[in-house]
């Protein structure tokens, strides 16, 4: 399995628990970090995590590709509720690669040319889904508590009308920076796909969320240690 992990402060989480005393690689740079189990520190950001993982992914090596990190919610209804809830990404949706306009925001794939290609029986569109047998064997695990469609986003939501916005164009219930660009990548390489997202934060107005960074981490952690085995 290869991780890609955002942030440095996710993988040194993840890594207390799936090799305690191990410190995270470089960024771009692969490394084993258990039995059949390589990380690469993409850095934030959908370019950074495609570029990331096209340059180390090998089909022949790994078998499947796991994003992890954290992210925001964006359910309305009691949402502080949600802080420390692990979500596996039925769907991965670029949220905001289109054009906003004074009619409101339309999609790439709604002015035909859409981001992700179509496979199978799936037609093309603006979402990667997540590998329905991996996301299974999570949450048989015990890693993710439910999953959901999680959007990719450029900017994170700092206003309550763009939580709104990205949940009811998407069906979104959390959003992060990298997940759908990972899942491109894997995808047109070839190899099953899974986000995985703990909750850390509410989104919408900034001065009205709602944190818990220590217990994010603690979940990633606790992740990390359900893949050591």
């Amino acid at each position: 399995m290869l991780l890609v992990v955002a942030a440095r402060n996710e993988a040194t989480a993840l890594l207390c628990g799936l090799n305690p005393g191990v410190e995270p690689p470089a960024e771009w740079e692969i490394f084993p970090v258990a039995d059949d189990v390589d990380l690469v520190l993409s850095g934030v950001g959908k370019a950074n995590a495609a570029g990331a993982t096209a340059l180390v992914l090998d089909p022949g090596v790994h078998g499947a590709v796991l994003n992890v990190g954290i992210g925001g919610t964006l359910e309305r209804d009691a949402p502080a509720e949600q802080l420390g809830v692990v979500v596996g990404a039925s769907e991965s949706v670029f949220a905001d690669e289109g054009v906003a306009g004074p009619g409101g925001f339309r999609s790439l794939a709604e002015f035909g040319f859409p981001p992700v290609p179509a496979m199978g029986e799936r037609d093309a569109g603006d979402g990667v889904a997540g590998d329905p047998v991996l996301l299974r064997a999570l949450a048989g695990l015990g890693v993710i508590d439910q999953t959901g469609v999680v959007a990719t986003v450029s900017s994170c939501s700092g206003t309550d009308a763009g939580a709104v916005g990205v949940a009811a164009r998407t069906g979104a219930i959390v959003e992060a920076m990298e997940g759908a660009a990972v899942g491109l990548t894997a995808m047109r390489l070839g190899t099953p796909f899974a986000e995985v997202r703990v909750v850390s934060n509410t989104t919408g107005d900034r001065d009205r969320q709602v944190w818990d960074l220590p217990g994010a981490m603690a979940g990633l952690e606790r992740i990390g240690a359900i893949l050591r085995g």
